[in-house]
């Protein structure tokens, strides 16, 4: 079974934390789990992110070591 990426996890915790929210009737633990819900959101915004930072910096880098080893066989 494939383990979930850091994004998965924090999309998931904001699921549970908006059913929480659905299922509630007191409304201060309805506010909280929608708080909770916008953060786990704000840290899957950042997880995705950072995943094509590294994307970046990785295609950037075989670019780079490509260009070297034309260079040097010329």
């Amino acid at each position: 079974m494939p383990s979930m990426t850091d994004r998965e996890t924090y999309l998931a915790r904001a699921a549970e934390a908006r059913a929480q929210a659905n299922e509630t009737t007191l409304d201060n633990v309805r506010d909280r789990c929608l708080r909770s819900e916008a953060a786990w959101n704000e840290m899957a915004a950042r997880a995705a992110r950072t995943e094509r930072m590294r994307q970046t910096l990785i295609a950037d880098k075989e670019r780079a070591a490509a260009a070297l080893a034309d260079a040097v066989k010329e």
